[in-house]
């Protein structure tokens, strides 16, 4: 099942996206079915349903906090010149910095070098997590969307740590949807900017797989339904300036594509 967040006519809404695809990734036959209230329960359709062209995806989701994976790719690390960490190692990004598909990434002007970082998302579900073993952590997911990491290079390196060069509004894209039935043990994580492919790696290759992460994030926090886990990127990261055009995909989920732009 794939889950929407849209804005249409009457409000906004969360939806159920029905239809399938077309052979060139177009979404002309999609359509989505308004449900009551959330998605993490019993799902509940009211019966109104919309082409998908006649509304606008949101991000699909607004948590409580994004909670974020550094260097759980090792080529990634080997190309900033460090080590694979022991541990998972955990940052946050605010919710503030969260936007959806087609919404712009704002570059602010103290900084020059503003990176992307294609990435897969798990979206936790209705029971939330707490010290939870890794065995139970599969329950714990309501399923998975696209995220883009999108980092101040330089800043991170100035300030020593990462709070400032991941934290700006518009650094955390999300969507297009949140996917509840994908499998993501070995599928493709690719980033384009205008057309061209500067990411392209397989979630095979992480370090601590989804499973991991939550169960070692729930012993840290409490994960609460709707919070999200970047799992990290692969590597390839490099600079984006404004009019670029940058589309992430996950085999098995989507695109998610954000125009970047200069905050004035």
């Amino acid at each position: 099942m794939r889950i929407a967040r849209v804005a249409h006519p009457r409000g906004m809404s969360f939806g159920v996206i029905e239809g399938e695809m077309g052979a060139d990734g177009g979404e002309g036959g999609l359509t989505v079915a308004e449900i009551e209230g959330h998605p993490f329960g019993d799902i509940t359709f009211t019966g109104q349903r919309w082409a998908l062209a006649d509304v606008r995806l949101m991000s699909p989701i607004l948590p409580s906090k994004v909670v974020c994976v550094g260097r759980n790719y090792a080529a990634h690390a080997a190309e900033h010149g460090a080590e694979v960490p022991a541990e998972p190692l955990l940052f946050l990004k605010p919710s503030t910095s969260i936007i959806g598909p087609d919404d712009a990434i704002r570059i602010p002007p103290v900084s020059r070098q503003v990176e992307h970082e294609a990435e897969l998302a798990i979206v936790i579900g209705a029971s939330g997590a707490r010290r939870i073993k890794r065995s139970a952590a599969a329950r714990a997911i309501f399923g998975y969307t696209i995220a883009n990491d999108v980092t101040a290079r330089d800043l991170q390196a100035k300030d020593g740590q990462w709070t400032r060069a991941k934290g700006f509004d518009s650094f955390c894209p999300l969507g297009p949807w949140i996917d509840t039935a994908v499998d993501v043990a070995d599928v493709e994580v690719r980033c384009e900017v205008n057309g061209e492919v500067r990411q392209l790696g397989r979630t095979k290759d992480m370090v601590f797989d989804p499973a991991t992460l939550v169960s070692y994030v729930s012993h840290v926090m409490t994960l609460l339904p709707g919070d999200i886990i970047l799992t990290g990127t692969p590597e390839g990261v490099e600079p984006m300036v404004a009019g670029d055009k940058v589309s992430v995909s996950i085999e098995g989920i989507g695109t998610l594509t954000n125009q970047v732009i200069d905050l004035d």
